[in-house]
């Protein structure tokens, strides 16, 4: 009985400690994961470039923050997915995680009842996904074990666009957020064939653009035009493309050789003109049921790149971060 007793005594006191912090590798090596809504608007592309919130349709979204220690103030990167979400951004979060950084995984679509635009890109305008970046940023920062000034965004294919041109001071001024700055803009194959007004005017955070020069899905030669002009103008932009790489190159995932079905607009030029997109090609507003408008898209993993893009990723963020 005594020694029954004993032994009943050590635990409790184990447990104590454990639940005071004392005894360390008691506590699991990861938190659990948190779900965060983002209180966000469906917006128009008219509405977003007027700055008209009022008019526009409130919508809750969510997201999954996961943190890689027990640590407070830490950095973290707003995660945006493409136009079928993928598993793209689940592996880069493992990966940035095993950094020390927190990932925050926003899902764009659930709230608003899509599962996906790839086949149907007209169900929500790309410009919906700038606005819902703003205000995740604003969730973050205010989240207590998140270091507000250490806020990055990184985005795929369509969440791509979104991580790019959220750097634009004309859109942050209408829409940005209110909480804090965003730190970095990392973009991975995003679409470049549209001239925004005022686009090479971006804010003072360091931009990436990571492309498959074999994409033909979203042309890499626009985005190197866009990248090229913003170096012309002294901002801090640099594009990568990796030689041979499809769309998704970083999805090990991903069906390989040409998947027919989802629709892209490789071939459309537009523009913003008087609050709205228009078809360079015929001065009208843009539909995606232009002629321009092709189907299909080549996709394949890539090992190589992947893993050079995990190195370029890790050696900016360092830096950007102050990791040690």
């Amino acid at each position: 009985m005594a020694r029954f007793i004993g032994v009943a005594l050590t635990l409790f006191i184990v447990t104590l400690l454990a639940s005071d912090g004392h005894v360390g590798e008691v506590r699991p090596k990861f938190p659990p994961d948190e779900t965060l809504t983002v209180p966000s608007l469906t917006l128009t592309d008219e509405q977003f470039f007027q700055g008209d919130t009022a008019n526009a349709v409130a919508v809750t979204l969510t997201g999954q923050l996961r943190f890689p220690s027990w640590n407070e103030r830490l950095p973290a990167v707003i995660l945006l997915h493409g136009t079928n979400k993928g598993v793209s951004v689940s592996r880069w979060a493992e990966f940035l995680n095993r950094m020390g950084v927190a990932t925050f995984r926003l899902d764009s679509f659930g709230g608003r009842g899509i599962d996906e635009v790839e086949i149907h890109p007209s169900r929500l305008s790309f410009l919906a996904q700038f606005y819902d970046t703003y205000r995740a940023v604003d969730v973050l920062a205010a989240h207590p074990r998140i270091d507000p000034s250490r806020i990055a965004v990184m985005g795929f294919s369509r969440g791509g666009s979104a991580a790019l041109y959220t750097s634009m001071r004309r859109f942050q001024t209408l829409h940005g957020p209110s909480k804090t700055r965003i730190a970095a803009h990392l973009s991975f194959y995003p679409a470049c064939n549209i001239q925004f007004v005022d686009e090479i005017d971006v804010a003072d955070a360091p931009i990436r653009e990571f492309h498959g020069a074999a994409d033909d899905t979203t042309l890499a030669a626009t985005c190197r035009d866009y990248v090229t002009r913003l170096n012309d103008a002294g901002k801090d932009a640099v594009m990568t493309e990796y030689p041979g790489a499809y769309h998704g190159f970083d999805n090990p995932d991903a069906r390989s050789g040409f998947i027919g079905g989802a629709q892209t607009s490789r071939n459309c030029r537009r523009r913003e003109e008087n609050g709205k997109i228009v078809n360079v090609a015929t001065g009208k507003p843009f539909t995606y049921t232009d002629a321009c408008m092709a189907r299909g898209e080549t996709r394949g993993y890539d090992k190589a790149a992947t893993e050079a893009a995990q190195a370029a990723v890790k050696k900016f963020l360092t830096g950007v971060f102050h990791l040690k």
